[in-house]
């Protein structure tokens, strides 16, 4: 059987976290990986917004480190259309280590943030600490051969390990189980991620990639009543605002200006990309690419004014599935029948292999005067085939559609992207 969706079911949910050099503190030049992360995710959002779609949100991180950890058990034409279509570089063992490196820097910015907690006088710091969890697991059906190569990759690098359940003759339960672990590490805030009727007897795998973050600003901004804002570019709308003045990270580029707002402690920022037309977001986002994503963590600081919409974004799970075929990757989904080569990821025969059925994603963002509520998760689901600053302060005013991100700041990489044209 087959469906579609937005984690991926190969019966099998893969997620994958890629990094090649240690990143604590600011970085020097961006990893090869976070470009890719920021690549793949850039034209995924691109699809995504088209010119009928409102609000976006996804989580390029989560995204990509569930469809990498597929991609470590994928082998043939199926392992090179998905490098292609991740922006994966040649070598594999480095894009598997830099993601790990990415989620160790994640990690350590929450250790160093609770510290700064524990110790006031020393330290100094936020009343509350940098919340950051990522969080990787493979729910795998008991008695299934799987390759020993392949868990140890996705445990020793991904902290991924296989949990067995029963698809075979308890496909709702299995589907309670991972949707409990979703929920639990995001904190209640990704729901349901996997709907009724996607697993089912033929489900091998999911593998399952969850992110949750609250972050505070380094500077807490205060509320604006009322702040005019252009929805979807065109009328105004009074909607809640926010307003600060501080040292931002501020430029100028073709068609618009980017601007980054620190998080406490440094480690993590908030990019607004606003264009200069009040319907300029759909040409701003076509200029944008992975190397301004790059430049975007390191802009240069200038004293700022800043408006900007509060807004929160819950749009429901995404089923990438079509999506994903579409950017390059079909064999990966067996299409043409019989072509998903999973091989490193358990045997495979001419009449019985895994092929992706479903990737699905679901996320959440909350922006308001204390700083920033995200979370994301997303699931693979592998099945099994019978069948083949000295200027004077810039006033800027968020008052129409933007793009945005949460970004890693010693990577480049976008835990985040969105586009927000109604924040109502």
């Amino acid at each position: 059987m087959r469906g579609s969706g937005c984690f991926t079911v190969m019966k099998a949910l893969i997620p994958i976290w890629i990094s090649a050099t240690a990143l604590t503190g600011a970085a020097a030049d961006t990893p090869p990986v976070a470009t890719g992360i920021n690549g793949f995710g850039l034209e995924l959002h691109r699809r995504l917004a088209d010119p009928d779609t409102g609000n976006v949100l996804t989580s390029p991180w989560s995204i990509a480190s569930a469809l990498a950890m597929t991609y470590a058990g994928a082998a043939g034409e199926t392992r090179a259309e998905m490098a292609k279509t991740l922006h994966l570089g040649e070598d594999e063992a480095a894009n598997h280590a830099g993601i790990a490196a990415i989620a160790a820097d994640l990690a350590e910015l929450a250790r160093a943030s609770r510290e700064r907690v524990e110790n006031p006088d020393r330290h100094g710091g936020p009343e509350t600490p940098l919340q950051i969890v990522t969080a990787n697991r493979l729910f795998g059906q008991a008695g299934q051969p799987f390759e020993k190569p392949f868990l140890a990759l996705l445990e020793n690098t991904y902290a991924a390990p296989l949990e067995q359940v029963d698809f075979i003759r308890q496909a709702e339960a299995a589907r309670s189980r991972i949707n409990e672990w979703v929920e639990e590490r995001t904190r209640e805030r990704i729901k349901d991620l996997i709907p009724g009727g996607v697993l089912d007897e033929e489900t091998r795998l999911v593998l399952a990639n969850a992110i949750y973050l609250k972050a505070a600003w380094a500077a807490p901004f205060r509320e604006e009543p009322e702040l005019a804002f252009h929805v979807d570019g065109a009328g105004q709308a009074k909607v809640p605002g926010l307003v600060h003045q501080a040292p931002y990270g501020y430029r100028q580029i073709p068609g618009g200006t980017l601007i980054s707002v620190p998080y406490e402690g440094g480690g993590l920022q908030f990019l607004i990309a606003l264009p200069d037309a009040r319907d300029g977001l759909a040409a701003l986002e076509k200029q944008i690419d992975a190397a301004r994503l790059a430049e975007a963590a390191r802009l240069p600081k200038r004293e700022v004014i800043l408006r900007l919409p509060k807004f929160k974004l819950e749009p429901g799970r995404i089923m990438l599935a079509d999506h994903l075929k579409a950017m390059g990757m079909p064999r990966a989904f067996d299409v043409p029948q019989g072509s998903a080569d999973f091989s490193r990821m358990a045997p495979r025969k001419p009449d019985d292999y895994l092929y992706i059925d479903n990737v699905i994603h679901k996320a959440f963002i909350d922006v308001n005067q204390d700083g920033t509520e995200a979370a994301a998760a997303t699931a693979v689901i592998m099945m099994r085939a019978t069948s083949i600053a000295a200027d004077p302060p810039a006033e800027v005013r968020v008052d129409r559609p933007f793009l945005f991100a949460v970004q890693h700041v010693a990577s480049g990489t976008c835990l985040f992207l969105g586009r927000v044209t109604d924040p109502r």
